[in-house]
């Protein structure tokens, strides 16, 4: 009895080692020139300070990335440029929205590996060298480890000038094929822990007592990652993190939140393609007072006297006919971020001007985002005020065009 229980012990053991042979896979990044993609993450985190919880934040991060120079040197990885724009954003202190933020430039190197060459000048990516692969083949239930850091920007927060590295060694398991978002994808789980305390020479050397700054970091990462083998990158990831910062003072930051992020392939926008085809789609709406034109950001409509009811952001009825017409328009380019900004004539304060430009682009877009068009963290709002006119405020015909809100179309 014994020997045949051992025999089928043997025999199933023999069927799970055929099965993840199997789906035995090389995990390589591919690089092709001239590639461009974009990486949209949304992050959702409550903060806590000494324990007490102080507010939950909402974090959109808006990545393009355009590739080149690839080398392929025998005898060592091949290896791509990488120039990337980055954009962080968190809703306004309504809560409505995102509005557009200042952008960051970031150049590196990355092998095929996930190994990344990149200068301190550049302050993202800040989790750096996640993922990273051996060179050996991996079946189902392989693990293996690699070294990454994340790189923080503090120079707001802390003062800090240079980006406050936190190292880590990260542990990985391949957890086979799955299917997700109707993509069929490799599954790998990656979990890291911080445990870093800024060295004295350091402290001693950079920071004056006088600076608040961090002298020890905490926290767990949790990922799911999810790679694409056609396109040699990850096509998504979610993450799950607890992160604490104990300051000079002895003050406690904590951070726990959850991350998802997805990858587009982009082609650039054809804008005078675009700008034909929006045009003839308005005329078929029977849409006026709408102008259509090519811009460094995309393809911008411009909806010109927009009616709200006086001296607030309330849209009357005849403009939200034309917006549900417009969200036709705007479906049609689903993968396309969107851009909305409001501008005023020129009356009143430029405080005030601002500030209903603002409110008034974040009304279109709370509109657009009811409407399903677009998910919130792909909508990005901003207020001119009567800083960019199309026209003189001299007449009464001139300060209606001045009066409108604009979405964009982005080209990456």
């Amino acid at each position: 009895m014994n020997a045949k229980v051992s025999f089928y012990k043997k025999l199933f053991l023999f069927a799970i080692f055929s099965l993840s042979t199997l789906h035995a896979e090389v995990f390589r990044f591919s690089f092709s020139e001239g590639d461009t993609y974009r990486i949209n993450s949304f992050v959702q985190e409550d903060v806590y300070i000494n324990m007490a919880f102080s507010h939950t934040a909402e974090i959109t991060n808006r990545i393009t990335v355009d590739v080149s120079d690839v080398q392929s040197p025998e005898n060592e990885p091949s290896s791509a440029l990488f120039t990337c724009t980055f954009m962080t954003s968190e809703k306004n202190s309504k809560g409505e929205n995102f509005n557009w933020s200042k952008q960051y430039p970031s150049v590196f190197r990355r092998d095929e590996f996930g190994n990344y060459t990149i200068s301190n000048q550049y302050f993202m990516p800040i989790v750096r060298n996640v993922p990273v692969f051996p060179e050996h083949d991996l079946a189902i239930g392989d693990t293996w480890t690699g070294d990454g850091h994340e790189a923080h920007d503090f120079r707001d927060v802390f003062g800090l000038k240079d980006p406050y590295i936190v190292p880590f060694t990260v542990t990985y398991t391949y957890k086979g094929p799955t299917v997700k978002d109707g993509y069929n994808l490799q599954l790998i789980t990656a979990e890291y822990h911080l445990i870093y305390e800024l060295p004295t020479e350091l402290v001693r050397k950079h920071y004056p007592s006088t600076q608040l700054f961090p002298v020890k970091t905490l926290g767990t990462s949790k990922q799911n990652l999810y790679w694409d083998v056609e396109i040699g990158n990850l096509r998504m990831y979610d993450e799950e993190f607890n992160i604490r910062l104990i300051l000079n003072t002895g003050d406690v930051c904590d951070f726990v939140g959850i991350a998802h992020a997805v990858i587009t392939d982009l082609k650039t926008l054809d804008k005078k393609k675009t700008v034909d085809d929006v045009n003839r789609k308005i005329d078929e709406l029977g849409l006026s007072n709408i102008q259509v034109k090519e811009t460094d950001e995309g393809v911008t409509i411009s909806i010109e006297n927009i009616q709200f009811t006086p001296d607030s952001a309330i849209l009357l009825p005849s403009e939200l006919e034309k917006l549900d017409k417009l969200a036709l328009v705007l479906q049609e380019y689903a993968e396309r971020d969107l851009l909305i900004t409001g501008h005023t004539a020129l009356a009143g304060t430029k405080e005030g001007r601002d500030r209903l430009s603002l409110e008034r682009a974040n009304a279109v877009a709370q509109y657009l985002i009811q409407k399903g068009v677009r998910e919130d963290h792909r909508v990005f709002t901003q207020g001119f005020g009567a800083d960019r006119p199309v026209a003189p405020n001299d007449t009464e015909e001139n300060r209606a065009k001045n009066r409108r809100v604009e979405i964009t179309i982005i080209d990456k």
